[in-house]
């Protein structure tokens, strides 16, 4: 899979707003190149909410184990829930992960090596190996912010305006 296939799939999915943060947007330097998919129906950058998912370019600082910084490399990373992080880790999102996991090894569905204890995956590269879990995964993902939106929305209607 290619940056841009993920970028395609994503946003081709309902109400995802897709930002690519680039020089001279206002956005830190440290994101530009990256990717990052919200859901958000209205088009609007949600104030407190984080992406559900992100494509990024380079290690950024206290993340390095994933080595993007080799040519060509890149890694998805997806807010996979907790059921979903056992089923692919073997363990709990706040266990550590074992001696083997590889955050550098491509085409492999890991523990995202900082945000793994929020239940995120990460995959370096995917490639043959992992295209359809990570389509799988980003779907999930995405349904889980669809289904938290709609929550909120239903909730702050119950309250009404103002209270």
């Amino acid at each position: 899979m290619t940056i841009d296939e993920i970028i395609s799939f994503v946003g081709g999915l309902d109400g995802v707003l897709t930002l690519r943060p680039a020089p001279g947007d206002g956005t830190p330097e440290i994101s530009w190149g990256d990717t990052f998919f919200y859901y958000a129906p209205d088009g609007a950058i949600p104030a407190t909410r984080q992406p559900f998912a992100t494509v990024v370019t380079k290690d950024c600082p206290g993340d390095e184990a994933s080595r993007l910084d080799r040519p060509d490399t890149f890694r998805v990373n997806v807010a996979a829930g907790k059921e979903a992080f056992i089923r692919w880790t073997g363990h709990e999102p706040r266990e550590p992960a074992s001696a083997e996991a590889d955050p550098s090894a491509t085409d492999t569905v890991i523990a995202h090596p900082v945000y793994g204890a929020a239940s995120w995956l990460a995959v370096v590269n995917p490639g043959e190996r992992t295209e359809a879990s990570v389509r799988e995964l980003l779907r999930t993902a995405h349904e889980s912010a669809r289904s938290r939106h709609a929550r909120r929305a239903e909730s702050t209607t119950r309250r009404g305006p103002g209270r």
